[in-house]
């Protein structure tokens, strides 16, 4: 093996491992993965102080899960791009202001 040889390798072998860790932080969501967090917490919470009903619970939850498998479907790749964050967070905004106006309406749960 030549000199130009081995430095090839370990110049290719470095930009693999730089690549391959880039590679992963991209499918960092943090920011979403919080909000998700809060947004749960205060579905539950609806349910348990008796402001959201279980069907409005339920229509949430679903909507959350639609959130999150979302969020799984743009980690696939490997790379969540600024497009799929952006339409996360969308969502994300809708669900808001969906758990908002379904725990600030005159409907609550039978004690």
């Amino acid at each position: 093996m030549t000199k130009f040889q081995h430095k090839f390798i370990v110049v290719a072998l470095i930009a693999v491992t730089s690549m391959s860790a880039a590679y992963a932080q991209n499918t960092e969501t943090p920011r979403i993965d919080r909000r998700e967090a809060q947004q749960q917490q205060r579905i539950d919470q609806g349910v348990k102080s008796g402001e959201l009903t279980n069907r409005e619970a339920n229509t949430l939850q679903r909507r959350q899960n639609r959130i999150n498998a979302a969020e799984e479907k743009a980690k696939a790749d490997g790379k969540v791009t600024p497009q799929e964050r952006r339409k996360l967070r969308k969502a994300q905004n809708r669900n808001n202001r969906a758990i908002y106006k379904k725990k600030h309406n005159a409907r609550s749960a039978p004690n």
